[in-house]
Order: C-alpha cells, then sequence, then structure tokens
C-alpha cells in the first residue's frame, strides 16, 4: 500500500509548483494594477508613444511637380510580389509566342560614370561601371514597369548572373567579359519554367538556373537589354556618421550572334522602359541602341531591382523611444519600491522560491507592457501610414506579414524591455540608478547609431550587442545583395535581422534577470 502512495506523492508536486507559481502571478499582478502611479504612468507611455508617432508623421509632407503644379507623389512601382521595385532599362526587343529562346554573345560591356566637376559648368564623366550595371537577354511579360521577367545578364563586378522579378538573384560565373573574352548567355522558355545558360564558347553551356514565372502570357517580350544604377559613395561626415550620394551611370552592351528560337514575328522595337520626361516633354537621361548587320549596341540607365530608398512606413514609430523611457521607469519602480518600503520581504514569504517569486513579477510586468504597447504601436504604425500617404508621401509597401511582425515585434520589444530594466532594478536596488542604467543600455545606443554622432562601423556593433539590437524588429525594408545601397543604421538599416535583433535584447533581460535571481539567493532582502 505504501508504493502507490508514494506516487501519488510524486505526482502532486508538479501540481502544486503549477499553482504556486499561478498564485504568485495573480498576486503580482494585484500589486501593478492596485498602484494608480504606475497604471497611469503605463497608460501615458501608450498615449505618449502614439500621440508624438502621429504628430511625427502629420509633420512629414511631401510633393512632385506636375508641370507648374505641385501634386501628390506618385506611389512606388510595384513588382509581381506588391514589393516596391526599380524597373528603368532600355529594351530592344520582339514578340515571342509560345515556348521559344534567345542565345546571344556578349563581346563588351563598358560604361560612364558621372563625377564631380572639377571645372565649374564642365561635365565630368569618366570611363567605367557601377558594380550593379547589367546587360544581357530578357524574357518579360510585357514592356509595361513592374511586370515579371528573367534575365541572363553581365555585371559590372559580380560577373554572370540570372536574375527574375526584382528580389530573385542566382550567381554564374565570376568574372568579366571583353573582345577577347566574350560570354555567351542564353535563356529559354518553357510554359511558365525559364532557364538560364552561359558559355565561354557557345558550344558548352552551363545551367545557372530556373525561374517559375506563374501566370506568364503566352505571348511575351524577348529581347536585349543594358542598364546601370547610380554610382553611390559614402563619405563621412562632420560628425562621424556617413553621407550617401548617387550620381548618374550608365552601361553599354555589345551583342551579336543574336539567335531567336520559336515563334518571334514582326521586326527588332526599342523601348526606353521607365524614361523619366521633364515638364517640357524632354527625356532624362535616355537609353539608346544602335544596330549594323548582326550587332546590337544598347546603352542603359537605371536599375532592374527592389526600391530601397523612400518613405518607410515604420517611420511614425520613432515615437517609441520617448514611451520606452517611461515603460522604464514604471518597471524599476515596481522592483525598487518594495526595497524601498521594506516590502520585499513580505514578498519573498509568499514565495520562498525566490527565482520563481522574481519570474512571476517579470512575467505579470511583461504582460501587461505588452497588452499597454500592442495597441500604441499598431495605431501608430496603421494611422501614421495613413497620414504620410494622405501628406502626399511616397509610402514603400510592404506584406501584411511584415506589418505585423513590426507591431507585434514592438510591443514585444516594449515588454522585453521592461523586464530588462526590472532586472536592473532587483540587482542595483536604487531606483535613479536602475533607470539611468536601462536608458545607457536600451536607448542611449540606439540614439547615437541612427544619428550622425558615430561612424557606421561603431554602430553597427553597438546594435549587434547591446539590447539596442530589439529596435531591428521595426526595420520594414530589407537588404539586398543584389543592390548598392547605403545599408546604415542612420539610413534605416540594422546589422541583425528582425527577430535576431530582438532575440538580442531578450538574451539581455534573461541574462539580467538569471543575474537578479542569484543576488537573491545570495543575500537576505
Amino acid at each position: 500500500m505504501s508504493a502507490p502512495s508514494h506516487r501519488s506523492s510524486r505526482r502532486s508536486e508538479p501540481q502544486a509548483g503549477r499553482g504556486e507559481f499561478g498564485r504568485l502571478l495573480r498576486a503580482e499582478w494585484t500589486k501593478f494594477r492596485t498602484v494608480r502611479g504606475w497604471v497611469i504612468a503605463l497608460t501615458a507611455a501608450a498615449l505618449v508613444t502614439v500621440l508624438l508617432g502621429l504628430l511625427s508623421a502629420s509633420s512629414n509632407h511631401a510633393s512632385c511637380g506636375a508641370g507648374t503644379v505641385e501634386v501628390a507623389c506618385p506611389p512606388p512601382l510595384t513588382g509581381p510580389d506588391g514589393e516596391a521595385v526599380d524597373d528603368k532599362f532600355y529594351f530592344v526587343h520582339r514578340t515571342l509566342a509560345g515556348d521559344g529562346s534567345i542565345t546571344a554573345r556578349l563581346t563588351s560591356m563598358t560604361g560612364k560614370i558621372r563625377k564631380p566637376d572639377v571645372t565649374p559648368g564642365v561635365r565630368n564623366e569618366v570611363a567605367g561601371l557601377v558594380p550593379w550595371a547589367k546587360a544581357g537577354v530578357m524574357i518579360k511579360e510585357s514592356t509595361k514597369q513592374g511586370s515579371a521577367y528573367a534575365a541572363v545578364m553581365m555585371t559590372g563586378a559580380h560577373g554572370v548572373r540570372m536574375q527574375h522579378d526584382f528580389t530573385h538573384d542566382v550567381a554564374g560565373r565570376p568574372g568579366g567579359v571583353s573582345p577577347q573574352s566574350p560570354r555567351w548567355l542564353r535563356l529559354t522558355r518553357a510554359g511558365d519554367t525559364l532557364t538560364g545558360y552561359e558559355s565561354a564558347d557557345g558550344t558548352n553551356w552551363t545551367q545557372i538556373g530556373t525561374a517559375a514565372l506563374a501566370g506568364l502570357p503566352a505571348t511575351v517580350q524577348v529581347g536585349l537589354f543594358a542598364t546601370s544604377p547610380g554610382d553611390v559613395t559614402v563619405t563621412q561626415g562632420d560628425l562621424g556618421g556617413s553621407v550617401a550620394a548617387a550620381r548618374f551611370a550608365e552601361a553599354t552592351g555589345e551583342f551579336d550572334q543574336v539567335r531567336l528560337q520559336g515563334s518571334a514575328p514582326g521586326a527588332w522595337r526599342d523601348d526606353d522602359i521607365g524614361v523619366s520626361v521633364a515638364p517640357d516633354g524632354t527625356e532624362h537621361h535616355p537609353g539608346r541602341a544602335g544596330r549594323a548587320g548582326g550587332t546590337f549596341s544598347v546603352t542603359g540607365v537605371g536599375d532592374i531591382a527592389p526600391a530601397i530608398e523612400g518613405q518607410t512606413p515604420e517611420r511614425p514609430l520613432s515615437s517609441a523611444l520617448t514611451g520606452l523611457i517611461l515603460v522604464i521607469v514604471v518597471a524599476v519602480m515596481f522592483i525598487t519600491a518594495e526595497y524601498r518600503h521594506g516590502l520585499i520581504r513580505i514578498t519573498l514569504l509568499a514565495g520562498p522560491r525566490r527565482g520563481r517569486t522574481l519570474a512571476a513579477k517579470a512575467l505579470a510586468l511583461g504582460l501587461v507592457t505588452f497588452a499597454a504597447a500592442l495597441p500604441a504601436t499598431a495605431i501608430t504604425f496603421t494611422a501614421g501610414r495613413r497620414i504620410l500617404l494622405d501628406n502626399g508621401n511616397a509610402v514603400l509597401p510592404v506584406s501584411g506579414l511584415t506589418e505585423v511582425r513590426i507591431v507585434v515585434g514592438m510591443a514585444a520589444l516594449f515588454a522585453l524591455a521592461a523586464v530588462l530594466a526590472l532586472a536592473l532594478g532587483a540587482l542595483l536596488r536604487r531606483s535613479v540608478a536602475a533607470v539611468i542604467t536601462a536608458i545607457a543600455v536600451i536607448v542611449v545606443p540606439h540614439v547615437l547609431a541612427t544619428t550622425s554622432v558615430l561612424p557606421d562601423g561603431a554602430a553597427q556593433w553597438l546594435l549587434r550587442l547591446t539590447p539596442a539590437a530589439g529596435f531591428a524588429i521595426q526595420q520594414s525594408i530589407p537588404q539586398y545583395a543584389h543592390v548598392l545601397g547605403h545599408y546604415a543604421p542612420i539610413a534605416g538599416f540594422y546589422p541583425l535581422p528582425p527577430w535576431a535583433g530582438l532575440a538580442v535584447l531578450a538574451g539581455h533581460a534573461a541574462l539580467a534577470l538569471g543575474l537578479a535571481v542569484l543576488r537573491l539567493r545570495r543575500r537576505d532582502a
């Protein structure tokens, strides 16, 4: 009879543990909601986040010229997946009906880059290619900007690539191209599947990759193209931060031995896709093409890639810093008030397992902070974006999942910052010292990294190692390896992926909480 009794006793221990933690959690929640000052301060943090965010959005106006009239800026061009894209290039093309292919030999690729004028009024252009200048063969749904496509190309400094639908990039062989070392390019279509190949001699072919373009119509455009993004240079500002500037650049591809297979009726046509037109009707930086027998020369300006520059939808959430400071103050007071009034002994007597008691306090605070921050970040993000649009701003589009990640992630950032501040309060046991320390490790690194105070390298390390890494959760536009840009914190780009950055903040909070538990266990309260 004794054995069954022993098993029953062991089964009841976990249940008692769970019941004890639930009781502690309810007790900490009761403590928080019965102190009016804490509730008011947390509510104020949410309101400040919303009001300052909407005020920031309201003060941001933009307009674009349409002759002598200023109008709202047009929405960003979007690609097949809804992302903002650039789609500007020169296209020499024909209609392809059904399956088929295009093969061409690229014999040379040259370009021009505009540099600062040495002599005022004298245009200073030098020969050269930017790293992501492109020239090659393409199959595109239509000549409409943003339509689906696949292309095999030579680049200025990244060898042969196959790219499709703006965001997808597959590397082929490295190296360049010259009359002494031409490169053969081929792109084939079989239904919705496009396959890219390259060759050094036109006989032995190597497959680069494939692209599945769902819903590709039976009739598409096939041909030769060239384009070149601007030459981006980054310099150090007066205060240490970086400043980026883009200058005009163009690329020219020389092709011969162009062969089309399949049904491609009609003559070759030239289109400068996306060329800018001035109010007087003149084209700004137009491309061009020339043909002599079987030789084609194609010169283009622009880019075929995701767009990373522009107004981002998370901009109104910059107000979160002010709200976060209020949250930090509340979190520190939630623990240090018990030391100041001598109530910590009563708290620990109610839950003799000190680690469990502190964990219950941290969880209660984290949950209530998340509950307050979630509607605040949701309102700030959605209403702030609407205000930016109403004020004529062209806001870069993002997916619904990205929007949810930003809103929920920022609420989680508030909650984790509150837990970290609570743990610092338990460690230092002094309100002022704990508040200053929490602000110094969470808020200050972010401010320093995203202003022109620090060099980019130092700013990036701050946002990798400190709790401020958590702010990466709000980045909406990713970094693309095949797009040259100013990927620096001052430009809104973080060195860690969104969830990885938030994990760094969570790690700091867990570490500080663990140290606080150790201190509680080693010393009497």
